[in-house]
């Protein structure tokens, strides 16, 4: 057990830490053209934040949190999702005291406990955003397009936008009682987290997963046909917005989400490529979550991304994810005084910014070479005693096979110059 992670977890190693650097690297840039600025926020926050902000009805509470004691008698859970973290920073920190809208993009780890399957794991990572201060639809808009634009740059097909409207407080607590009157005679039929749920929120029961569940519920009304009109004019300003972005659509009315804030807005975006698990983003509008966690009655959106499922997606939509690059340089060598010298050189090559490396293992000369293969250095030169006598030494370029006489002397400003011409 010593040497093995525990269940639900996965080490990252350097050979794919590259498709993590480039996804992120996208993310970022796509975020940030939005005008979204990155927050980071600690990896654990007061259980009492999950209980209120994420909802006691949610299986993430109820079943997934990793929660407990600290050494001072703290509740404390490891963070399960990213916006209840996010709401409480902007709260802390006063950030409703700026110009608004506040927008806010992260990349975090999580942690549930929850049974590990293709694209879920137990400690996973998520890229969000959030933005606070506005209730105009045009924002909700904006935040779908970012993710939609994300997955237009990774070149990922097959993806479907699903939209849906789950209402206010006023309109929900009417469909609320229509809802139990339906399930009243049903109950009996139901599981054990349908019925737990049928006093406290039981919107929650049209998104369980289990299949004698969903059979009894067929013919259950949904919320998008009771909705108030100030909710109907939002989701029809939504489907503007869409329309006007050139992003299509499809209104699924049985969208509930599995948070408990979500108010108005709440979408899904599907993927048809990694099987059971097909959700790689989904969010919605949050417009009583700040207050509700003791801060002022300020509206919010935003949304939650996987970053293992979607690396899952890219995989199976076969797209590969650019390899990394190589050191710029590798210095082979053959005896001991170019050994030194070699040290000396790649210090300077590396403090005048140009990537390098060199032989640690004493291999011989052609392991040297296959070595830098491995490395995928752009260039390779050999250090012996001749080329010291010399003072130049052949560089190769190892994607050409090309070679090149240059000073050893000299050799900084020559790289630098081949390099700026491959850029």
């Amino acid at each position: 057990m010593l040497t093995q992670a525990p269940r639900g977890t996965k080490d990252i190693l350097p050979s794919d830490v590259y498709k993590w650097q480039y996804v992120e690297g996208l993310f970022r840039d796509v975020c940030e053209k939005f005008g979204y600025k990155e927050i980071r926020t600690p990896g654990f926050e007061h259980t009492e934040l999950f209980k209120r902000g994420v909802g006691e009805t949610t299986d993430i509470v109820q079943k997934e949190m990793y929660s407990f004691k600290d050494n001072g008698g703290r509740e404390i859970t490891l963070k399960p999702e990213g916006t209840a973290p996010v709401v409480r920073a902007f709260i802390e920190n006063k950030l409703y005291a700026d110009t608004q809208p506040t927008k806010l993009f992260y990349i975090t780890p999580c942690f549930r406990y929850e049974r590990p399957q293709a694209g879920r794991l137990r400690a996973f990572h998520q890229f969000g955003v959030e933005v606070f201060g506005t209730d105009n639809p045009s924002v909700d808009a904006e935040v779908i397009a970012i993710a939609m634009m994300f997955f237009n740059k990774l070149q990922i097909q097959n993806l479907e936008l699903r939209i849906n409207s789950i209402g206010c407080p006023d309109c929900r607590a009417r469909y609320n009682d229509l809802l139990k009157e339906y399930l009243r005679s049903k109950l009996d039929h139901l599981c054990k987290t349908c019925q737990d749920r049928f006093d406290r929120n039981p919107m929650r029961i049209i998104d369980c997963k289990v299949e004698s569940c969903k059979e009894q519920l067929q013919d259950v009304p949904l919320m998008l046909d009771h909705i108030c009109d100030e909710c109907q004019q939002h989701f029809e300003s939504l489907k503007e917005n869409l329309q006007l972005m050139g992003i299509p659509y499809k209104v699924d009315p049985t969208i509930v989400r599995g948070l408990d804030y979500y108010r108005k807005t709440a979408f899904e975006i599907v993927s048809h490529e990694i099987g059971s698990q097909s959700t790689v983003c989904g969010g919605g509008r949050y417009d009583g979550l700040v207050e509700s966690l003791g801060g002022p009655s300020v509206p919010g959106v935003g949304f939650g991304m996987g970053i293992e499922r979607l690396l899952l997606t890219l995989e199976n939509n076969h797209i590969e994810i650019p390899q990394a690059p190589g050191v710029d340089i590798f210095i082979a060598t053959l005896g001991d005084k170019a050994v030194k010298e070699a040290t000396r050189l790649l210090h300077q090559l590396r403090m005048a910014g140009i990537s390098a490396d060199k032989d640690h293992m004493n291999r011989s000369l052609k392991a040297q070479f296959k070595y830098a293969d491995k490395l995928n250095a752009s260039y390779t030169i050999v250090i012996g005693d001749n080329e010291l006598e010399n003072d130049a030494v052949s560089l190769k370029n190892m994607k050409t096979s090309a070679q090149s006489e240059v000073k050893l002397s000299n050799i900084i400003d020559e790289l630098r110059a081949k390099l700026l011409k491959e850029e």
